[in-house]
């Protein structure tokens, strides 16, 4: 497998975690975003739509990193990503989706490069923006898993599952927009549970090869 990435890149960061769950070893391949690589054809070749990650597999490119993930689940079920139960399995994707449909994508690259170049906006304004998003997607989330009587160390029972794949990219995104975490206890415990991980660990956005 190949995966094409950013290393702070929230989507490719998500992807890392579930291939290193899964034990699948990769070949790390840098699309830095900083120099427009992305929008390069030699890139555009694999994702006409010019966004990490891409995932190529026997000459099968993937893209999207919820149908990533979900196609890792399915081709390499163990250690399971999700629960058996149907109900248990609708609840963890409604907590991955809360932040990969409604906090992710207010505050990628994107959308940011946007509001500098097209609004003037200044780092406050921006970090005033992120934090705003990421604010209304944590109180939802953090209510979400007190709701959970049977709450493990993660989002979810005893191990992770993609709700704490999608939720610590998250995390690490609005530590470096300079939000205050103390106010979502349950999401930080289980952010440090998931940091005990090697697999979590080895993901993080400052170890990956193009970080320096």
């Amino acid at each position: 497998m190949q995966l094409h990435n950013y290393f702070r890149s929230g989507t490719s960061h998500r992807v890392r975690i579930a291939l290193n769950i899964k034990g699948l070893p990769y070949d790390y391949v840098a699309v830095d975003l900083r120099r427009e690589q992305h929008l390069a054809a030699e890139f555009t070749g694999i994702n006409p739509q010019g966004l990490v990650p891409a995932l190529v597999h026997e000459g099968k490119v993937l893209i999207q990193s919820p149908a990533i993930i979900e196609w890792l689940e399915e081709c390499h079920p163990l250690p399971a990503l999700l629960p058996r139960e149907p109900d248990a399995r609708a609840r963890v994707r409604a907590m991955a989706a809360v932040v990969g449909c409604d906090i992710h994508p207010l505050n990628n690259r994107r959308v940011l490069e946007y509001l500098r170049h097209e609004f003037g906006c200044d780092e406050a304004a921006v970090e005033a923006w992120c934090g705003r998003w990421i604010a209304a997607g944590f109180d939802a989330l953090e209510e979400m898993l007190a709701a959970d009587p049977a709450r493990g160390d993660y989002c979810f029972g005893g191990a992770p599952t993609i709700a704490d794949v999608y939720l610590v990219p998250q995390v690490e995104s609005a530590r470096r927009f300079k939000v205050d975490l103390s106010r979502w206890p349950l999401i930080g415990a289980a952010d440090a549970a998931c940091g005990r991980l090697e697999a979590f660990r080895s993901a993080a956005p400052g170890l990956q090869p193009d970080a320096a």
